[in-house]
């Protein structure tokens, strides 16, 4: 599953031993929510475990897993580590350049929603307002959709999709 490891220092969590702890936590959990956290969390692992990265890179990686502290937990499970894991992809996106499936994609929607609210109000001049609104809202979500898919294209032919 992992195919890089880094055994030189023992108190860096590691991504074998992050992703245990994820898997002992799915276990004892009965909530869904709580538990599809945890598989969000083992999926990004289990992905970095199956990339080649430098020795630096590696390091830097099995830090942030350190620096967020996750076996420090008291209260909450489903918050915090909910919390946890957009700090991770956040670090991941911004060090790394690595983004989930389907990122841009949603980014494209959602600015495209934004934008086609505009563009339905300029629209309402001529349509009664909420049909203007509801029109450019669609078409601007299209719109989005399509660039975020190229873009999404994109980013899997270089490489940085998890």
């Amino acid at each position: 599953m992992f195919c890089a490891t880094n055994q030189e220092n023992n108190n860096i969590m590691t991504l074998q031993a992050a992703y245990a702890f994820f898997e002992s936590l799915k276990k004892e959990a009965t909530n869904k929510s709580e538990i599809k956290v945890y598989n969000n969390f083992l999926d990004i692992l289990n992905k970095l475990g199956r990339r080649e990265f430098s020795k630096e890179e590696l390091q830097s990686i099995e830090s942030e897993l350190d620096i967020l502290n996750l076996k420090s937990n008291e209260g909450n499970n489903k918050k915090y580590f909910n919390q946890k894991l957009k700090e991770f992809k956040k670090y991941l996106k911004d060090k790394h350049s690595l983004i989930p499936a389907g990122y841009y994609v949603n980014v494209g929607v959602s600015t495209g929603a934004a934008f086609g609210v505009v563009l339905g109000v300029v629209l309402a001049s001529h349509f009664e307002r909420s049909l203007g609104i509801a029109v450019g809202v669609s078409i601007g979500m299209v719109i989005g959709l399509f660039i975020g898919r190229q873009m999404d294209s994109q980013a899997k032919a270089t490489g940085t999709i998890l």
